[in-house]
């Protein structure tokens, strides 16, 4: 089969990783541009460019696939390759309903959710603030609107309680390149049964805001727990910023007042319920570290008050 790749973070590496290795002909990957990076603003290229590179796969990275002289080159580009199948995984662009309607077997998209719930730009982070016990990927025919399309293979996983952000991500990466390739086979062979998505069980997972990380120890720990999980948490202490990576809820640590330590030991500190427990942290000015190797040259204060 001929497929045309577009994708562009490192969740979509897999799955690039997987057909490049496969019987199919990926005869071109689009990705978003580089963009510059570090004090020097190098221009870094995508995760995804980069893999295409390794495999010798053209790449093409276009502004836009909806309007101006970029998308019309790239119409040319894909009209000239016909290809029998585009798969979207990540790619951070609205495809145009003529190149939804291009390829013999259309558009398939790898999402990193059950779909129909938690559509959009960020499911992993809302399925951890939300306290899900359960997520998944699915693979879906695309239609125009946004994750709308019919399902067509999905696979469950349970969320461990203290699973963060990153252990998931790389999770559902592995497994969204074991979905592509079994809808590929689905789709050659005519053994899939599209299902279509129920609107009333949807919900949005829209994009991650900066303010959403601030750690607000008013609330229960469960909330805070959260928090860390789908998006690192923050706070202060000292007067300094204090990033927390990982946590757990102590069920044996006498609660405080909310915000203040509570265990100098583990770095425990008070929510409106429970203590929280931070196990990875980073204090501005140093390393990101587990905070047992923190506390081996900072004490802290029991009833020391976090901002």
């Amino acid at each position: 089969m001929k497929i045309v790749f577009m994708g562009t973070p490192d969740f979509a590496v897999p799955c690039l990783k997987k057909l490049a290795e496969s019987v199919h002909d990926v005869s071109a990957v689009f990705t978003q541009p580089d963009k510059p990076k570090g004090r020097g603003y190098k221009m870094i290229p995508t995760p995804v460019k980069a893999t295409a590179l390794e495999y010798n796969i053209p790449v093409y990275q276009p502004l836009s696939l909806r309007k101006g002289e970029d998308a019309e080159n790239s119409l040319k580009i894909l009209h000239d390759i016909s290809p029998d199948l585009i798969v979207v995984t990540a790619y951070g662009q609205i495809l145009p309903k003529e190149v939804l309607e291009l390829p013999e077997y259309g558009c398939i998209n790898i999402h990193a959710s059950l779909l129909p719930k938690y559509r959009g730009a960020a499911p992993i982070n809302w399925v951890l603030l939300n306290g899900e016990k359960e997520t998944g990927v699915t693979s879906m025919q695309m239609s125009e609107g946004l994750d709308t399309g019919d399902m067509l293979i999905k696979k469950a996983v349970k969320i461990g309680e203290n699973e963060t952000y990153s252990e998931l991500y790389s999770q559902l990466s592995e497994i969204g390149g074991d979905v592509l390739m079994e809808t590929i086979a689905g789709l050659e062979n005519n053994s899939l049964n599209p299902e279509k998505q129920d609107d009333s069980q949807s919900c949005y997972s829209p994009m991650i805001r900066k303010e959403m990380s601030r750690l607000d120890f008013t609330k229960s720990a469960e909330e805070v727990h959260n928090i860390i999980r789908g998006v690192t948490g923050f706070t202060t202490l000292s007067g300094k910023r204090l990033k927390v990576f990982s946590s757990e809820i102590a069920d044996n640590i006498t609660l405080t007042e909310s915000g203040t330590i509570a265990d100098t030991e583990k770095f425990g500190v008070s929510c409106s319920d429970k203590v929280i427990v931070f196990n990875e942290i980073q204090l501005e000015g140093s390393k990101r570290m587990k905070t047992v190797d923190f506390l081996r040259g900072r004490k802290l204060t029991k009833g020391e008050k976090l901002d």
